[in-house]
């Protein structure tokens, strides 16, 4: 089966991350590309990650997956913490790219995109936001997106990373 649409997605790595270690399992982002380009019709993939040189790894499997990287700088706080925030980045290649997707695939349960979701959702440009963790979806996203609001927990069988 062949899908014709041409969706792009737009991945806040760090929540999809996150959301998912806190269900117990790991993404393998090789099944995820498949799965949003087979899904969703998702012909390209928009992956915003925090720069760390020690992750060159981890970039290369991404890129031969099939996203594309959006690296941003990453500071670490007196703690020792990485921080890396990619909210801007996210929201205004969703908008620069605007005119040249069908629909946008949100992946995040993060309340900062909401103002994104909403205007996506208005313009009918909204496929669907991804949440990776139910529990932890923030409460504006789930209002903003309505029915076109999915969420990882159910997709461990078919997108968990195995050594």
């Amino acid at each position: 089966m062949t899908i014709k649409e041409n969706n792009f997605a737009f991945i806040d790595s760090q929540n999809v991350n996150l959301g998912v270690r806190e269900l117990n399992w790991k993404l393998d982002w090789q099944k995820f590309r498949v799965y949003l380009r087979e899904k969703y019709g998702v012909r390209k993939a928009y992956v915003f990650i925090g720069y760390l040189p020690e992750n060159q790894n981890l970039y290369r499997v991404l890129q031969e997956a099939g996203y594309f990287l959006i690296f941003r700088p990453v500071l670490k706080n007196k703690n020792g913490e990485v921080k890396g925030n990619v909210d801007a980045d996210l929201v205004l290649r969703a908008m620069i790219d605007f005119s040249q997707y069908d629909k946008a695939v949100v992946v995040t349960s993060d309340g900062d995109f909401y103002c994104l979701v909403e205007y996506l959702y208005k313009k009918n440009k909204l496929k669907l936001v991804i949440s990776p963790n139910r529990d932890k979806c923030s409460v504006l996203l789930t209002k903003t997106a309505k029915e076109k609001l999915d969420f990882m927990n159910n997709l461990r069988r078919k997108l968990e990373y195995i050594k």
